[in-house]
């Protein structure tokens, strides 16, 4: 009877975090809609649980595989040059659309874009060592371009609001693969222990989506913008988000890596997107990375139907 119990409980348990994987986003949503009051205040957990998730995630690279390839470098130019050029496309039309599709654009890869690559059959090295390749890039170049972009600098230096960012970004993207690395080095027990625990990055992720659906929620409630600023920093995230899936295929089938290319440059970590919009620029341009997220799901659900159906 106890043994039967037991198994009864670990089916259930089994097909209860089932559900909560495949269901993450809508869940996030309702939870973050229906809590927005109380866990919008929680947005200052959300730099700590992204340092985690890359932990985690940087704890299962192999850091002998992380060779940069020219494919690499093209993806990074393109990333940093469209960013600053949808910026600038957009700013006479609108500032804050402007700021919120440069930063769908700049956002580094995002964490799960490794596991939809080799659903698709692509190589996960590729999109490993891109996504850490990006964190570096974008760590560097956001305290340079955001004071740049940010209203909320107008009232300081340049050099100034440099230091600030770069001095919560820097440490937020890089930490984590330099401490990853001196545990894997230093640390084989401790290495072993989070590599196997390597899943937990997920529901990192999923905590910090709520966070930042809640924050997204309570700006959208309090602005004084109206619902057609909304729509155009969704439609813009849509229009930014199909254009880098295209240029990330179009150029990665030259080398022969059109699905990682594209992946790395499509998907995008947009918890992160969603914090530095929220932290650095107008708090509502987070809607553009937030409908981000619906619309680079949408389009690994489409490429995943496609892969099942063998074309």
């Amino acid at each position: 009877m106890q043994l039967c119990l037991s198994a009864t409980g670990y089916k259930f348990k089994k097909m209860f975090w089932g559900f909560i994987k495949k269901y993450t986003l809508p869940i996030a949503m309702v939870v973050g809609i229906a809590g927005y009051k109380w866990l919008g205040a929680l947005n200052g957990l959300t730099p700590f649980l992204v340092f985690l998730m890359l932990l985690f995630t940087f704890s299962k690279i192999s850091f002998n595989n992380l060779k940069p390839t020219m494919l690499h470098l093209w993806l990074l130019l393109i990333e940093i040059g469209f960013a600053v050029a949808v910026y600038y496309l957009l700013l006479p039309f609108n500032r804050i659309v402007a700021q919120g599709a440069m930063v769908c654009v700049i956002c580094p890869t995002a964490t799960a874009a490794a596991v939809i690559t080799k659903k698709l059959g692509g190589k996960i090295e590729f999109v490993a060592s891109y996504t850490l390749f990006a964190n570096i890039v974008v760590a560097v170049a956001v305290p340079f371009l955001f004071p740049l972009m940010s209203d909320r600098g107008s009232n300081v230096t340049f050099l100034s609001f440099f230091l600030k960012i770069l001095s919560k970004i820097f440490p937020l993207l890089i930490c984590p693969f330099l401490l990853a690395f001196c545990i894997k080095k230093y640390m084989p027990k401790t290495q072993k222990f989070i590599s196997e625990k390597s899943d937990i990055a997920f529901y990192f992720w999923a905590i910090a989506l709520i966070i930042v659906i809640a924050q997204i929620v309570k700006s959208l409630i309090e602005d004084n913008y109206g619902g057609k600023i909304e729509i155009l920093l969704a439609v813009s995230a849509l229009a930014v988000c199909l254009l880098q899936f295209f240029l990330g295929k179009l150029i990665g089938k030259k080398y022969g890596q059109k699905i990682p290319a594209g992946q790395s440059l499509g998907q995008k970590n947009t918890v992160l997107a969603i914090w530095m919009a929220q932290t650095y620029l107008n708090p509502i341009s987070a809607v553009a990375p937030g409908a981000y997220v619906l619309w680079q799901n949408i389009i690994n659900s489409w490429q995943l139907y496609r892969k099942n159906r063998g074309n």
